[in-house]
């Protein structure tokens, strides 16, 4: 009986089959965190704009650790969150085949970057998405509205609310909202879920409201797309030598010849990028408000200056409205939404419970090898210039 010669584990994950390209666009909540009904209703979710990454320096805090009392550089990215809007409320039934949608009540005055999106084409169109629904408010006392909503404090075991980005207040050149649910959890009861999600009706909601500082979150999104990739890039399968006849980066055997077919565990070439992930366990290790020249002032670095590079995040712009800053890199391209999720999970672990204490925030151009911090920084160091002085 033949036998391999030397130890060769697979490439690639299968987990992730098949690799093409996600039609979630713009991110999608799969699942979120389980309802708790002792504390107060809250929201478990929020959508922002990837802006760019930059690094900090920061001490560590963890006794015991080889770090403890040391300064680390980290890596960091920025993510632009300005507020959202709440537009309505949809309530699920639980039923064996899962949740089942019993009813959605919708705000009376709706902005016009949410009805885009319910048109193909805004130019062309008779702009008359939920002109007859508004009437409800005022036929006999909003009655028709009350009764749905009863009946989702009734009936319904799992309460979200309908709310949309405003895009308007980004320099994205997009005019139609980002829409979303966003699961409301905490609260006596479902009831009390219907209370809390009227009462934000037409309402913008900031992202401090729904995370805080320290916290972990999970990140969801479309990764960046690299089209039609070979065996070594897509799977990582090792190249072979280089006498090899018609190429090297390719697997050497596909198969037997009995069953007369390829395996779906062959690695082979096709898409890749472009696939929807969920990230988990990302740490806010800071929270920006909009409007904020000093928002990246620390206590060793007294410095007053906002989260935008000199130059600006490049692809991308200033940050002008709320931010957050995670650690380490999340999914996609400069500009895309994505979904911050509250975590799933209870984190007892120290790394994850650790305050951060950030030192230094890096502002120089992301353009090239930045050498200075601010616009004043610069000025101060070249002096008056020739250029200027016309």
């Amino acid at each position: 009986m033949s036998h391999r010669k030397f130890e060769a584990p697979r490439s690639g994950n299968l987990g992730f089959l098949p690799k093409k390209r996600t039609k979630k666009h713009s991110g999608h909540v799969r699942s979120f965190p389980k309802d708790n009904t002792e504390g107060e209703a809250h929201l478990t979710a929020f959508r922002g704009y990837k802006a760019g990454m930059t690094h900090v320096v920061r001490g560590v805090d963890r006794p015991g650790a080889l770090m403890h009392k040391r300064e680390v550089v980290e890596a960091v990215s920025i993510v632009e969150t300005p507020p959202m809007v709440i537009v309505g409320v949809v309530g699920y039934v639980e039923t064996p085949s899962g949740l089942r949608t019993l009813t959605t009540v919708f705000a009376e005055h709706l902005s016009v970057e949410f009805k885009r999106r319910c048109y193909k084409n805004w130019y062309k169109a008779k702009k008359k998405a939920y002109t007859k629904y508004a009437t409800k408010y005022q036929k006999d006392g909003g009655k028709d509205i009350e009764h749905e909503l009863d009946r989702i404090a009734k009936f319904c075991s799992v309460v979200r609310v309908i709310a949309h980005t405003q895009v308007k207040k980004l320099n994205l050149r997009i005019k139609k909202a980002h829409i979303m649910e966003i699961q409301i959890n905490g609260g006596a009861d479902s009831k009390a879920k219907v209370d809390f999600a009227k009462a934000l009706f037409e309402k913008e909601i900031t992202v401090d409201s729904v995370f805080a500082k320290d916290d972990q979150i999970d990140v969801i999104g479309v990764t960046r797309g690299h089209g039609f990739e070979g065996v070594t890039t897509r799977w990582g399968v090792t190249r072979l030598p280089r006498k090899t006849h018609r190429g090297l980066r390719k697997v050497a055997c596909i198969g037997s010849w009995h069953p007369a077919r390829v395996s779906t565990t062959v690695p082979r070439a096709g898409q890749n990028g472009y696939f929807h992930r969920t990230e988990l366990n990302k740490k806010v290790y800071r929270m920006g408000k909009a409007g904020d020249k000093a928002s990246c002032q620390t206590q060793a670095d007294l410095t007053e200056k906002s989260i935008t590079p000199m130059g600006g995040f490049v692809h991308y712009g200033e940050v002008n409205e709320d931010w957050l800053m995670l650690k380490g890199a999340i999914v996609g391209v400069k500009k895309r939404p994505l979904i911050l999720r509250k975590s799933l999970m209870k984190h007892t672990s120290r790394k994850h419970l650790e305050p951060i204490d950030i030192k230094f925030i890096d502002t120089s151009s992301k353009l090239g090898h930045g050498r200075f911090q601010t616009a004043d920084e610069k000025a101060k160091f070249l002096g008056p210039l020739a250029s200027k002085a016309n």
